[in-house]
């Protein structure tokens, strides 16, 4: 059964952060909340969770899963970023973007895409999720909520924890979250590819 975290949306309580983040470092699987919707999260290397993911997502071994950063010096430390690169991110950051890019050895093995050698990275603009991410004191390995044959991600606290009770370890509810995806922008061959149109504005990578 998975334990149910109620978050102020504005004013997270530092306890209740505390506890979530220490289920993490546990080696939780939670759902959270972001700007774009809810995601699936845990911790930077843990198969357990990795696996998890795949299950409830059914996902290949192709999918690109995220790091869910902080802020942008604690991105640089995961993935390889040049110089106009770092300008186009460094202008949509924090947002409802995530960002394919060559991954560096910090990144285990296991969450970069086989052939690519690639990772996801975004820094997203939610109160709550940036409390968590300065709590745990690294990113959290995530991938949107959004179950097999269904076209829209979960967005409600309260319907995650009764349709998926079984299969998480906690659910962070803070109220209404962003209902759309991110962007997804794949920088990993130097220009600008839009993966997928979601909650951020494409306009400056076309």
């Amino acid at each position: 059964m998975a334990k149910y975290f109620d978050v102020h949306p504005d004013n997270p309580q530092p306890r209740t952060i505390a506890q979530v983040a220490d289920s993490v470092r546990s080696g939780a699987l939670i759902a959270y909340p972001t700007d774009s919707c809810y995601a699936l999260g845990c911790r930077l290397g843990s198969r357990d969770g990795i696996d998890r993911i795949r299950t409830i997502r059914k996902l290949d071994d192709r999918h690109h899963f995220t790091l869910v950063c902080q802020d942008f010096s604690q991105l640089g430390q995961f993935v390889r970023v040049d110089n106009d690169v770092f300008r186009a991110i460094k202008a949509s950051t924090p947002g409802s973007y995530t960002f394919i890019l060559p991954a560096t050895k910090e990144v285990p093995r296991m969450l970069q895409h086989p052939k690519k050698k690639t990772v996801g990275v975004r820094i997203p603009d939610h109160v709550v999720t940036h409390a968590l991410l300065t709590e745990l004191g690294e990113p959290l390995l995530s991938s949107t909520l959004l179950l097999p044959d269904e076209e829209e991600p979960m967005t409600q606290g309260w319907e995650i924890k009764d349709r998926l009770d079984h299969v998480l370890d906690a659910v962070v509810d803070s109220g209404d979250c962003g209902t759309e995806p991110t962007t997804v922008i794949d920088f990993s061959g130097g220009e600008a590819e839009i993966v997928r149109r979601g909650a951020g504005d494409t306009t400056r990578f076309e």
